[in-house]
């Protein structure tokens, strides 16, 4: 008698259980894009880009403003990280997994004005748009910065302000050497692909939009 396939199938039998489940999560209907939902869509700001850093907006800033006090200025996150479209049609929590597989969370980083000011550089001379919240940044045809608002306000060079970021960033990741400069650091513990998965839940249709957070003008 041939026992060579035993041990294989017992296992498959044991963990076939877990898998449908899992998958059944995985695929549980959370919400619907009336269209696709790209990092590529932009050249300055993207739809995937925008809806992605809203979100940790959104989602994190209640979490930072109960254990801090303080409230979110703006999110900076990388473009690299999105790792997916959202196609259109209906959006599942393995779509997070999609665009977000990695195990980064948010941190928060208060920063002085000079270490925004080599931000802000660093983003205008950046080849690829990275999802940004709560800043805008407008550059001339030349991209020589015209102006930065944090918050609707003129960006202060003489206060500090909270970002929001991922931990990889905030080691140097991406080039963004500046957050290494951080005057204080605060650890989310919320992954942004959990932020993600929490705002789909919230929601039946997500739409998301270029607009005029990083602009260029005549």
């Amino acid at each position: 008698m041939n026992y060579s396939t035993t041990p294989k199938d017992s296992v498959e039998n044991l963990i076939a259980p877990y898998r449908n489940r899992i998958n059944q999560v995985l695929d549980s209907v959370l919400a619907f894009a009336p269209k696709a939902i790209s990092k590529t869509d932009g050249s300055l700001n993207t739809t995937a880009g925008n809806l992605m850093a809203d979100i940790v907006m959104q989602e994190v800033n209640p979490v930072f403003t109960a254990r801090t006090g303080n409230k979110i200025d703006f999110v900076l996150l990388n473009f690299g990280s999105i790792r997916s479209i959202i196609s259109a049609g209906n959006i599942t929590e393995r779509t997070a997994y999609e665009v977000m597989p990695f195990e980064n969370s948010v941190v928060i980083t208060e920063l002085d004005g000079k270490t925004i000011r080599a931000m802000v550089s660093f983003l205008i001379k950046s080849t690829v748009a990275h999802p940004i919240s709560g800043i805008q940044i407008i550059v001339d045809k030349n991209k020589s910065l015209q102006a930065v608002n944090i918050q609707g306000q003129p960006f202060d060079e003489n206060r500090t302000y909270f970002v929001a970021t991922s931990d990889y960033l905030v080691t140097g990741g991406d080039k963004m050497d500046f957050f290494k400069d951080y005057i204080s650091l605060t650890d989310s513990d919320y992954l942004i692909r959990n932020t993600m998965v929490d705002y789909f839940k919230k929601m039946d249709t997500i739409t998301a939009f270029e607009d005029d957070r990083f602009i260029k003008i005549d």
